[in-house]
């Protein structure tokens, strides 16, 4: 009785440090939209990214704690980071786009309204950036055509960009 006792008490514990770490990463990127006047929308995003990596992570420690066998969950853990490797490194992937995404939403020079020349070997890509989702950049060319750049494609090219 006396381990459930601890078993729970950890758990709350452990809920209690995701729930402030939240309200910190919260409260970080609401600093860093002031600072680098990024749009609203980027920073609710990047917000959902991080909780969701942190309560990803919580089940983890919780799972841990009350006695999920440890191989199993090596073998998840395993194929998780095997996917995330993915992401960082697999050029066409889908998860490299939203990795990408993540890196374009906090640490990237350019914003919403920015104009930008994607430099292309033989067709350069003139626009204004009109918005940054999780997997695409929409940019509106001076002949009003729209057209969608995948995130991973923005940070493998050069870029010249223009701040108005």
């Amino acid at each position: 009785m006396e381990l459930d006792n601890y078993k729970i008490i950890t758990s709350v514990t452990i809920f209690i440090v995701a729930f402030f770490l939240r309200i910190l990463i919260t409260n970080s990127l609401k600093n860093i939209q002031i600072k680098f006047g990024f749009q609203e929308a980027r920073i609710l995003v990047t917000n959902k990214i991080i909780s969701i990596l942190i309560y990803i992570t919580v089940i983890v420690f919780i799972s841990f704690l009350w006695g999920v066998d440890e191989k199993q969950l090596l073998i998840y853990v395993s194929s998780f980071l095997t996917i995330l490797g993915i992401a960082f490194f697999a050029q066409w992937s889908i998860l490299s786009n939203i990795t990408a995404g993540i890196i374009l939403y906090i640490n990237y020079p350019v914003k919403i309204g920015d104009y930008i020349t994607v430099l292309e070997k033989d067709n350069n890509i003139t626009g204004e950036i009109r918005d940054i989702g999780a997997f695409f950049i929409t940019l509106k060319t001076p002949e009003k055509d729209l057209i969608t750049l995948p995130n991973s494609i923005i940070l493998q090219k050069n870029i010249r960009y223009y701040s108005e």
